[in-house]
């Protein structure tokens, strides 16, 4: 199982619709990509209040691609990645990842052992009393060793600038180093795939450089949600743009 709990609706603002467009940006700009990861055809997606967020959206990753994410509140993109999760179920559309339809429940519960989701809020992501049954929960759940967990868990905790952090309560940290500490629960599982939405929300200067500095050492695939276009320009090789159901280019 994964570590994620999660809400299932992202709030927004009127009847906005959302299509992508994509921008080149500097990292990685020459990166050959194969496989497709994810796709996503023609995806409709409303709220039960009757509020349209996505409608006839077409997405993909592809294998060892980094994707930025930006838009206005409420254009669609935390609901993408709970569509491709299987929170959400769209209204119509296809949604294929790793090569297989993802039509059922069932269909998903592969995805999310292969996919680490980061929320927007570090607390539906936490939930053990410490820092390190937290980040631990994932790599036992995988079958790991309890030795081998609590290495990782040092590990991982090092690289996010958590180091001296294991026995401190979850719940009394600050919202930055809840923050880094959910990205840590999720990068202890060594996942194929990052969506990580507002990584660097309530994050200091020195926070912000862990992170960008953990995503540029690994080749991992990767999305990452920002409304920050230098962070996503550091950390990506091309950025993705929603607003308002029309295609729009990123202001350099």
């Amino acid at each position: 199982m994964t570590h994620n709990h999660h809400k299932t609706n992202e709030t927004g603002h009127g009847n906005e619709t959302g299509h992508a467009t994509q921008v080149r940006s500097g990292a990685c700009a020459t990166m050959q990509y194969t496989d497709k990861v994810i796709e996503l055809k023609d995806i409709g997606f409303s709220h039960s209040n009757g509020k349209v967020v996505l409608e006839g959206v077409d997405f993909q990753l592809l294998q060892r691609q980094r994707l930025g994410l930006t838009g206005s509140n409420g254009s669609g993109k935390t609901t993408i990645f709970h569509v491709i999760m299987g929170l959400l179920k769209p209204q119509s559309g296809e949604v294929t990842v790793f090569g297989k339809k993802r039509l059922q429940q069932e269909d998903f519960i592969d995805v999310r052992r292969r996919i680490g989701l980061l929320f927007q809020d570090s607390d539906d992501q936490l939930f053990c009393p410490t820092v390190l049954e937290d980040v631990a929960f994932g790599p036992l759940n995988l079958g790991m060793t309890h030795a081998e967990a609590i290495r990782i868990v040092k590990q991982t905790c090092e690289l996010l600038g958590l180091g001296g952090f294991e026995h401190r309560v979850t719940h009394r940290l600050s919202g930055g180093e809840k923050r880094l500490c959910a990205l840590a629960t999720i990068a202890a599982m060594t996942p194929e795939v990052l969506l990580l939405d507002e990584p660097t929300a309530g994050l200091d200067a020195d926070s912000i450089s862990r992170i960008v500095s953990f995503l540029n050492n690994y080749s991992m695939t990767h999305v990452i949600i920002s409304h920050e276009i230098g962070f996503l320009k550091e950390v990506t090789d091309s950025v993705l743009v929603l607003r308002s159901g029309r295609f729009c280019a990123l202001d350099n």
